[in-house]
């Protein structure tokens, strides 16, 4: 396992595209400051340009380079409670280093932590946030397994790094902390 970590590590590095488990799905993924690359996966994913995407953070710190201040409030009441885990938390972005395209036209990023060993360590290991879209195109089903991964979606990626999700079934609960009073975009592994 230490090698195809090295090797996805070395590629998402190079700006190449990983699929790899994650706390709640399979992920496809590549680093958030490649415009390059990630106009590539919006294409790989037929992702509409105007929908925004999530990253994965390693840490409370990494989250905060790419944001305008987290609040009190939202440090307090959700992310030492839920983070790492399942719950990704949309505010505003840092307009001056979050590429446009990762917005979807947008002011604000959606972020989350995960709580699984690989996709932490992947974030870890190549120093900026990685995106976290799930591994699958636009519109088709949730890949919370590895026998769940389209085999054409496969073929699109530079490599896959086998392994497992930690069985929550959902993907995250994303909850919109950029409007007062917050607001649940969708309901999924984590129950606020």
């Amino acid at each position: 396992m230490k090698g195809n970590i090295e090797k996805a590590v070395r590629i998402l590095k190079q700006g190449g595209i990983v699929i790899f488990p994650s706390d709640t799905t399979f992920i496809i993924s590549c680093r958030m400051d490649n415009n390059k690359t990630i106009k590539k996966l919006f294409k790989i994913k037929k992702r509409s340009k105007n929908k925004a995407i999530l990253v994965l953070a390693d840490s409370l710190e990494m989250a905060q380079r790419y944001l305008v201040p987290i609040s009190e409030d939202v440090k307090k009441n959700l992310i030492k409670k839920f983070w790492p885990g399942p719950l990704t938390i949309v505010l505003k972005a840092n307009l001056k280093k979050v590429d446009p395209v990762l917005i979807g036209g947008g002011s604000t990023l959606g972020v989350r932590m995960p709580h699984h060993k690989i996709a932490t360590l992947l974030v870890k290991e190549v120093g900026v946030p990685l995106l976290g879209p799930s591994a699958n195109f636009q519109g088709e089903k949730t890949p919370f397994k590895f026998e769940d991964l389209n085999s054409d979606l496969i073929s699109l990626a530079d490599f896959v790094l086998p392994g497992a999700t930690n069985n929550y079934k959902k993907p995250s609960t994303i909850i919109d902390c950029s409007v007062k009073p917050w607001k649940i975009l969708r309901k999924g592994a984590v129950k606020i």
